[in-house]
């Protein structure tokens, strides 16, 4: 499937991921704020946050229930979001499920900090250098219509810092092994 296709098909989805991020972005106000400003919420500001978006389609969710996957590459040879983010764009990235039969719903979700999956995953050109040096499960999968993706296992990230901002699901840890103590 190209671009175009992969886009209108998601875009479907984005009043349902607004709906679910908004309040991620809004904040009560402190109680001495409201009285002396009276402001009872806060919108985050600073600087615009960029938000990328991934939709999967139906019939992942419950095998795959705690992956999350970037398109790594297309046979076409255009630029992919795992090298836009590789590249530093993007600071969060909503990523979900679709329902089956249901164009509106999104089960489960992540909202996912790229600046600290950035931080906890250098990325490297061999597969092993990655997995050996940050204890993060992952793989790589190509599909029949041209596109190759990389799949990473949220359960198997650091909690400090976390990548996850929030879940619809509760994401186990899973510990990075320690390293054996070199004998001297």
């Amino acid at each position: 499937m190209g671009y175009r296709e992969d886009r209108g098909w998601s875009d479907r989805y984005i009043p349902k991921i607004k709906e679910i991020v908004a309040p991620y972005l809004i904040v009560e106000a402190p109680e001495k704020v409201d009285q002396k400003m009276a402001s009872d919420l806060i919108i985050m500001e600073g600087r615009d946050k960029m938000l990328a978006c991934r939709v999967r389609r139906p019939g992942y969710a419950e095998k795959y229930p705690y992956q999350f996957t970037l398109r790594l590459r297309r046979d076409s040879g255009a630029e992919t979001e795992y090298a836009k983010i590789a590249s530093g764009w993007a600071d969060w990235m909503f990523y979900g499920h679709a329902v089956p039969g249901d164009v509106t719903e999104i089960k489960p979700w992540f909202l996912i900090d790229l600046n600290n999956f950035r931080h906890q995953l250098i990325i490297e050109d061999t597969r092993s250098m990655a997995r050996r040096e940050t204890g993060v499960s992952f793989g790589y999968e190509s599909n029949r219509d041209g596109t190759h993706f990389i799949w990473y296992d949220l359960r198997y990230f650091a909690p400090d810092p976390g990548i996850l901002i929030a879940s619809s699901l509760d994401v186990p840890i899973i510990p990075k092994p320690n390293k054996r103590e070199s004998i001297s």
